[in-house]
């Protein structure tokens, strides 16, 4: 209790008054001036028709995405589908049997499978590498960094029961939009990748899961709620490390990746955390008899 009470003793009035992410924290160490678009170029030495392709010393050839003298990466195949699925299917993304058919892909390296559109006079692909293994090279190659979170602070004091507005920093490495691309046996992807949600797990218990990077809080704010990323603790953190709570804000990516020459696209999904600590504090009132 005396803990409690000295605590107590050292919040300031402030505090009371307005909800508990008054102060901004350090920026989460974002480098400015960071590249949002990067381009990679995947060696490949499988041979494919339009590729002049390569081998290693040893002769041998090398699929993108493994080492010499490895497994190579069985090939995407594509097989047209006969019959052909009807007019309102999605696939056809408002072409006819008139422009091009509907293939089935599948990757057995990733388990990928799915319909493309090939165009009339294209001819059926043959089995190459698998443009998803591409994509995640362009992924590779990109700066995806955790959330840059400004508030709650490690400098601040916050005080139970008030309003505690989250939210980060946006920059092209914590928020996006980032872009990359990526070449291997005459494949070229395009990967784009951007921030859709941040989870934040307080510490308490509490996980909490925010579309956006969170609203700013301002003074004329008062004790009103975040309006889109918030939280109340009801509990202080004096048991905690530190007397503070451990929590983390975990930002998911996700990114969209195309193949022009292939007629193919997909999406993946990549996860970056940042942790942070709070501190929590009651603010007990004192009853002084008159003198």
């Amino acid at each position: 209790m005396l803990r409690r009470a000295a605590a107590a003793a050292g919040v300031l009035l402030a505090a009371v008054l307005t909800p508990a992410a008054h102060a901004e924290g350090p920026g989460g160490g974002v480098c400015e001036g960071a590249d949002m678009d990067v381009q990679v170029c995947a060696e490949d030495s499988t041979t494919v028709p339009g590729s002049s392709g390569s081998s290693g010393s040893s002769g041998t050839t090398t699929p993108a995405g493994t080492s010499s003298g490895g497994t190579a990466k069985p090939a995407c195949t594509y097989t047209r589908l006969d019959p052909q699925p009807p007019p309102e299917n999605l696939a056809w993304e408002g072409k006819t049997e008139k422009d091009g058919a509907l293939y089935q892909v599948e990757c057995p390296d990733s388990g990928r499978v799915g319909v493309t559109f090939i165009p009339t006079g294209g001819g059926a692909p043959v089995p190459r590498i698998d443009p998803e293994a591409v994509a995640r090279q362009a992924v590779d190659s990109m700066r995806l960094d955790g959330p840059a979170v400004a508030s709650p602070c490690s400098a601040g004091t916050y005080v139970i029961g008030m309003p505690m507005w989250m939210w980060t920093t946006p920059s092209p490495s914590t928020f996006g939009p980032l872009s990359a691309s990526a070449t291997a046996g005459g494949v070229t992807v395009t990967a784009t990748a951007h921030v859709t949600s941040v989870r934040w797990e307080m510490g308490d218990g509490t996980t909490i899961t925010c579309h956006g990077p969170g609203t700013r809080y301002t003074p004329d704010q008062g004790k009103a709620m975040s309006p889109d990323c918030g939280h109340r603790y009801e509990r202080a953190s004096y048991d905690g490390p530190d007397e503070r709570y451990q929590g983390s804000a975990t930002s998911t990516w996700t990114i969209g990746w195309k193949a022009p020459a292939l007629g193919d696209s997909g999406t993946l999904t990549e996860t970056r955390r940042t942790p942070f600590t709070v501190r929590v504090v009651e603010v007990q009132a004192l009853n002084i008899p008159d003198q």
